[in-house]
């Protein structure tokens, strides 16, 4: 068995959901999910098929996310993964609804950082073993950062 690091190459501005489903059916289902979720958002998305003719299928409505989430996905070669960038949204719009869509079984990731998956290969095939989102801590917030962190979260929406 081999280790390797896989970097997810994320389109500007936007944020990246990477999970694992179970079926070829999860394209039509995620692309179902993420418009029923937020009407104007724009999005890619890609799966590897692992069985069949193991393709990695495409579905969204923005062809630079559908070419970023395929190309990226034909990289990392893991059977039944599945990645979806976004725009016009957040992973916390869509998270929900990903998780309920029948096929999947986890999702690793939900972030705008940089996402690295750490991936083990064998003669079989490929399979994620984790994720690295974004850097190690710097410190622990002190009262400022409280502060700054009730402040953001009320000027962007989320927080009354």
């Amino acid at each position: 068995m081999e280790i390797k690091i896989v970097k997810i190459e994320t389109p500007k501005n936007s944020n990246v959901i990477l999970g694992m489903a179970h079926f070829i059916k999860t394209v039509e289902d995620l692309y179902e999910s993420m418009v029923n979720s937020v009407p104007n958002i724009k999005f890619g998305l890609a799966f590897c098929e692992s069985s069949g003719e193991r393709l990695v299928r495409v579905e969204g409505n923005d062809e630079e996310l559908k070419k970023a989430a395929s190309e990226n996905m034909l990289r990392l070669g893991c059977g039944h993964a599945f990645l979806i960038f976004l725009r016009e949204a957040y992973p916390i719009n869509v998270l929900n609804a990903v998780r309920l869509v029948p096929e999947v079984c986890t999702v690793y990731a939900a972030t705008a950082n940089p996402l690295e998956v750490v991936v083990a290969e064998t003669e079989q095939g490929r399979g994620i073993l984790g994720v690295i989102d974004g850097l190690k801590p710097l410190g622990i917030e002190d009262e400022k950062g409280v502060q700054w962190r009730k402040s953001f979260l009320r000027q962007i929406g989320y927080k009354k």
